[in-house]
């Protein structure tokens, strides 16, 4: 009998072998996916987010296959980009309470990278080593992947998946409150980018009328003359400040509050736009002294995208009068571009915590003391504006911050973050008294005006204002902007000095107001813009974006933007 050709022991075995290869070629491809799989089942929480995954997922894999025409390797590549997408989330929300999305890459900068690989200072050696891995690994792929994929189809496909997850986002948004939530990275981020390029096109980043009728005249550099000495100011930042009392039930300490009232013994509401953790946005408004709101999905951004664009504010209206501007930041320059947003609006001398000197976070003493130390350097012959960031009232409140100072506290009772908080609030007032004091001392004939406000409330205040609500239901009172959830102080002390009474220091002021708040009581001529500004306040009640539904804060946007104060939004 004639034996067939390629049979025997090593026909089975190259047999056996060929398909040992197909199994393995195989798994390539459908690897990724299951793995995509895993990390959706693990991240995102409920039908709509999965849902929103799995459109985001084919968007990717089809642009890939549509490019490269191999499914294995696209796949690969899919899983990589969700992964570094994940873990950048995650890294994000550990710095700033919030997750990546969409307007991360449209506002993407230098100063943003300088500022990860400054704090993460192994980062750029990690990136290295990953892309030493995982370029072996794609070469691997691209050479087992068997299959190959018409590009046509490929293409159809994703748009497909795009025109389904675009429709998917209109009829069910994204609520922007669940950024601060710790999963659905990557649904949250696709549609993110659905709202984000949506609004974009219909009003660029900022809302502003299409014209306006009247114009404002450009302020000149040292054009104005004010009525008799002018004071030294300081505008101090006073992190996660309010009163708690605000909440019913909170045990206080004896004396709280008195540092929320003014020279006159009055207690007045400043409203912040952020509560919880965005202090920018509060930065923005006292700087810039326009609102945040008027960004609306890109107001996470707002000093990013205003630095080099917004040169109008506070530090150009007072050197404009002859001042000089300093300011204390007590985190690194590089920080949701904190630097150059601040030398935009007229910081002239910027010190953030590397040019302090600051060790991780520091008590307000740290930054008073050098407070006092720049102003003994600084000539008497020219009026100062310093503005003083403090950082130790930030969160976490779960930990005792250096518990070497103060160690006769002793916690009224409350559940533990609420009295951690009262306890950096009693330091706080302690180290503002010292300050004071230290002020008085070093300059006896110098005039000062100082003028505090707390930034936004704590991320806890939800749970103590309204402790019977769910996440569902403090979300919607934050988005729309209950004034419990924002309301904060403001408060305007004197030395050797009368603050000038004007009906713009008023009870309750958005935060907007406070740069105008801070001429009128310094005695300050107002340029055109705060002189219109003014006139808002006074018709408004003290409300900005929130008045006649943004009508006027998008007209003055546009005054601003006719008058070149404004450019490029």
């Amino acid at each position: 009998m004639a034996i067939p050709p390629n049979s025997g022991p090593s026909a089975a075995a190259a047999s056996t072998g060929l398909a040992a290869v197909g199994i393995w070629r195989l798994l390539a491809v459908a690897a990724p996916h299951l793995a995509a799989l895993a990390v959706m089942l693990e991240t995102e929480t409920d039908f709509t987010s999965r849902a929103g995954f799995l459109l985001s997922w084919g968007i990717l894999n089809f642009f890939w296959i549509a490019l490269l025409r191999r499914p294995a390797l696209s796949g690969a590549l899919s899983l990589t980009l969700v992964v570094v997408l994940i873990l950048l989330s995650r890294l994000k929300h550990d710095i700033v309470q919030m997750t990546a999305n969409f307007v991360d890459l449209m506002v993407i900068d230098r100063d943003t990278a300088a500022f990860l690989f400054t704090i993460f200072p192994n980062l750029r050696w990690s990136v290295i080593a990953t892309a030493l891995v995982i370029v072996p690994l794609m070469y691997s792929l691209w050479w087992l992947d068997p299959f190959r994929i018409r590009r046509l189809p490929a293409l159809a496909c994703q748009l497909a998946c795009l025109a389904a997850l675009v429709g998917f986002s209109i009829v069910w948004p994204d609520e922007a409150w669940r950024g601060y939530y710790d999963d659905g990275y990557l649904s949250k981020f696709s549609r993110s980018g659905v709202t984000a390029v949506s609004d974009f096109i219909h009003y660029g980043f900022m809302e502003s009328d299409a014209v306006a009728t009247s114009r404002l005249k450009m302020p000149l550099l040292d054009s104005c003359s004010p009525v008799g000495r002018r004071p030294n100011i300081i505008m101090v930042h006073d992190e996660s400040s309010f009163d708690i009392r605000q909440a019913g039930g909170v045990k206080v300490p004896a004396g709280y509050g008195r540092h929320f009232k003014s020279f006159d013994g009055v207690e007045r509401k400043f409203l912040a736009e952020s509560n919880g953790g965005p202090s920018w946005f509060t930065e923005y408004n006292v700087l810039a002294g326009l609102s945040s709101r008027s960004f609306g999905r890109f107001a996470y951004f707002v000093t990013r995208i205003a630095s080099g664009r917004v040169e109008r504010g506070l530090p150009l209206a007072l050197r404009r009068c002859g001042y000089d501007t300093i300011s204390l930041y007590p985190a690194f320059g590089a920080f949701m571009s904190a630097r150059s947003f601040q030398l935009t609006t007229g910081i002239q001398h910027f010190y953030d915590a590397h040019d302090l000197g600051a060790r991780d976070v520091e008590p307000d003493s740290f930054f008073y003391d050098k407070a006092l130390g720049l102003m003994s350097q600084h000539s008497p012959k020219t009026p100062l504006f310093m503005f003083v960031y403090l950082a130790a009232n930030h969160f976490p409140w779960e930990t005792r911050f250096r518990p070497d100072l103060m160690p006769a506290w002793r916690d009224p009772g409350n559940e533990p973050v609420v009295d951690e908080y009262l306890r950096r609030q009693a330091m706080s007032t302690d180290d503002y008294t010292a300050f004071v004091a230290g002020l008085k001392k070093k300059f006896p004939a110098e005039p000062f005006l100082i003028v505090r406000y707390g930034d936004h409330q704590p991320e806890f205040s939800p749970h103590v204002l309204d402790p019977d609500l769910d996440e569902a239901g403090v979300g919607k009172k934050l988005e729309n902007y209950d004034p419990r959830y924002y309301a904060t102080y403001y408060a305007i002390d004197a030395i050797n000095f009368e603050p000038v009474k004007s009906p713009a220091v008023m009870q309750t002021i958005d935060g907007p107001y406070l740069p105008l708040v801070i001429q009128e009581a310094a005695g300050i001529p107002l340029d055109s813009s705060f002189e219109e500004q003014k006139q808002i306040m006074l018709r408004c009640e003290g409300l900005f974006y929130s008045c006649k539904d943004g009508a006027e804060a998008r007209r003055f946007n546009r005054l601003l933007i006719d008058a070149g104060l404004i450019q490029g939004l």
